[in-house]
């Protein structure tokens, strides 16, 4: 289906402002690509300028319906301009989360004036922009999972602390003081955790790679009969499957680790170090934020409500970071945070209050 305007044909002023919306997506899609373009090489580089060309036909089309109606040029807003800014500063990985977002909730194909063939190229842009994205997922994914992981901690376990032990009656400083422990305890705990559990992780990948005595093995093996094709069967392969394989690898057209991961496997997982120190800070910057208002005075129900709410301010800011980074709905992946953080601390007030009783 195309979707062309007669010659002199009038249009109403809705069409022609939702028009004049579409173009204006159409050139800042096309600026950030050719932005992050301008920043890539090689196949990247390519890719978005490709994606940036198709925005280009996108734009011309309602240039067409628009005619003289359209008057002047939209400007690239302030929006897409800051978005390049945190793209330079920050890297690419926000930004194309972004564009996969903004690509997969194309109005296209509920819209009569738009073609087929560009409702299907926004579908596949989408595609396009997720794979780029998950270069960027991939290369942040350790240190990101340690550094979410330790506020959302942070923030939960230690509000949960300082409600429960100041839910008892106790005074006011043996709650403040409960919760600075409890935030070095907890970052220290965290801190090593991901140390401990980053660097296993590393050893065991380690261990499941060929030997370098495995691989000059390979050049004395018999042709006719070896164990390669043994190698392969262990990984899984059929029979037939690792005969050719192996085959393969004697007659020199491949090698005896396999196809190698388009990911780095040191990326994906991160570093042992940089995990550690991301756990032990952003767990330390999370469970400071419930201790703030009795470290500024406060006390009873007033320091428990602030607390409250300061740490579901965060939880819905890590939860959004969650949801932009993954592609996800930003306000699901928010709305999780915040009523997973406040119920575990809620249970916990509840049963200091019991606790307290009790002991009264």
């Amino acid at each position: 289906m195309t979707s062309t305007r007669p010659s002199g044909a009038p249009a109403r002023a809705r069409d022609l402002r939702r028009w004049r919306r579409y173009l204006a997506d159409e050139r800042e899609e096309g600026f950030v690509y050719r932005d992050l373009a301008s920043r890539r090489s090689g196949s990247e580089r390519e890719i978005l300028l490709g994606l940036a060309d198709a925005e280009t036909r996108h734009e011309q089309h309602w240039r067409e319906l628009l005619g003289l109606d359209l008057r002047s040029e939209p400007r690239v807003s302030w929006r897409t301009r800051a978005l390049a800014g945190l793209a330079r500063r920050f890297g690419s990985v926000f930004v194309l989360a972004l564009m996969q977002r903004s690509e997969s909730r194309s109005p296209y194909e509920a819209d009569a004036d738009a073609t087929d063939s560009m409702a299907a190229d926004e579908r596949i842009h989408a595609e396009v922009v997720r794979g780029l994205a998950e270069r960027g997922r991939s290369r942040i994914s350790g240190t990101f999972r340690a550094a979410v992981f330790g506020a959302n901690d942070g923030l939960v376990s230690n509000l949960a602390l300082v409600l429960g032990v100041g839910a008892t009656g106790v005074a006011p400083s043996a709650v403040l003081f409960t919760g600075i422990a409890g935030l070095l305890a907890g970052a220290l705990s965290m801190g090593a955790g991901e140390f401990v559990s980053v660097r296993s992780q590393r050893e065991l990948l380690a261990g499941s790679r060929p030997s370098a005595e495995a691989r000059q093995a390979v050049a004395s093996l018999d042709v006719e009969e070896n164990e390669l094709e043994l190698v392969y069967r262990a990984r899984g392969m059929t029979a037939e499957d690792a005969a050719n394989r192996a085959k393969a690898v004697l007659l020199g057209y491949g090698e005896l680790g396999g196809e190698e991961s388009d990911v780095d496997e040191h990326e994906a997982i991160g570093s042992s170090l940089g995990a550690a120190v991301s756990s032990f800070i952003f767990f330390a910057s999370g469970a400071i934020i419930p201790v703030l208002p009795y470290i500024f005075g406060m006390t009873g129900l007033s320091a428990v409500l602030v607390a409250s709410a300061l740490v579901g301010i965060a939880l819905l800011l890590t939860g959004t970071v969650v949801g932009l980074l993954s592609g996800t709905s930003l306000f699901i992946r928010a709305l999780r945070q915040l009523l997973i953080g406040w119920g575990a601390a809620a249970a916990t007030y509840l049963l200091g209050l019991l606790f307290g009783t009790s002991l009264s």
